[in-house]
């Protein structure tokens, strides 16, 4: 019922457009006999709408996997370099917040580890709305930071790292079966922010899955329970995400195509300095607008980065 119902607003959809084209035929022929420069003016303005909305649609049917549809959860992780990295992945997630906000997407802290002096030590979040994950994939990888650091009093320039995980959020129709004994599960006291009964209780819940090995952890929440509730949900994501990366015969670990997160393995680049560009090293796209892309400009290189994949396939 769910792919009917989308496959029926998709054809209205493309009913809205057509019905769009003809308006817009319509105002070009009445500026022609009319003589009136205005309605020409207001096709022409039509006409780039229409443009948008069509590229807009041609990049949705690139979202043909599996799992695109779903929500998207996603894991920023420092590299090496103490506080500048920290600081660098909380500034990554602000630009995917503000990314997921200006796409009309819910966002959700899972979980959050801040670090002692400044930034994240490590932040999982949920991103809700249809296709985030099809679009967030692109984003999987490392990404690299170059600028005149705000912590170094020489003023030097220095180079940082963060890595990005993306999970599509599993669903009634991609949940998997844990057995609970497979399951080990400790409680501790959160180290984050929450108010005195996080602070002072066991809230916090850390889940190991024994026969693969991965861990997934929850302090966000007020309580045990709640903590223990999101750890499933995640950990229900990173097996799913474990199972389709052994189908497709790579590496059987949740990190994907994640390498060390250093030098060499990054797949985009933002400088601060000497000069002002953000770099995708897998597209060759670049802007030169950093700050904008910083404020959560990231479709031209989600874009790239699907057309790319769907030459190649």
């Amino acid at each position: 019922m769910q792919r009917l119902t989308r496959l029926k607003d998709k054809i209205e959809e493309l009913r809205v457009l057509e019905n769009k084209l003809e308006d817009i035929y319509v105002l070009y022929e009445l500026s022609k006999e009319e003589g009136e420069p205005g309605l020409l003016t207001e096709a022409s303005g039509e006409l780039k709408q229409l443009k948008e909305l069509l590229e807009k649609l041609e990049l949705e049917t690139l979202l043909n996997g599996k799992y695109d549809r779903n929500n998207a959860i996603l894991t920023l992780h420092p590299g090496a370099g103490g506080t500048e990295s920290q600081d660098w992945t909380e500034m990554l997630y602000r630009m995917y917040t503000r990314w997921a906000e200006s796409h009309g997407y819910h966002v959700e802290i899972l979980d959050f580890l801040p670090g002692e002096e400044a930034g994240i030590k490590s932040v999982t979040i949920s991103i809700e709305g249809e296709n985030a994950f099809g679009y967030l994939k692109t984003e999987k990888g490392v990404h690299r930071l170059v600028r005149i650091s705000p912590f170094d009093a020489s003023g030097r320039r220095h180079t940082s790292f963060a890595a990005v995980e993306v999970m599509p959020e599993v669903n009634d129709e991609t949940a998997i079966e844990i057995d609970p004994k497979d399951l080990k599960i400790d409680t501790y006291r959160s180290g984050g922010a929450g108010g005195q009964h996080v602070n002072k209780t066991d809230s916090a819940v850390r889940i190991t899955h024994i026969p693969t090995g991965v861990i997934v952890q929850c302090q966000n929440e007020r309580s045990q329970i709640s903590n223990r509730a999101t750890a499933m949900k995640i950990l229900q994501s990173k097996l799913l995400e474990l199972q389709m990366k052994e189908k497709e015969k790579e590496l059987a670990q949740i990190k994907g195509e994640q390498q060390e997160i250093g030098w060499g393995s990054q797949i985009r680049s933002y400088v601060f300095h000497p000069y002002s560009m953000v770099k995708d090293h897998r597209t060759g796209v670049e802007k030169g607008n950093v700050q904008a892309v910083m404020d959560g400009d990231l479709d031209d290189f989600i874009q790239a980065y699907l057309k790319q994949q769907a030459v190649q396939s």
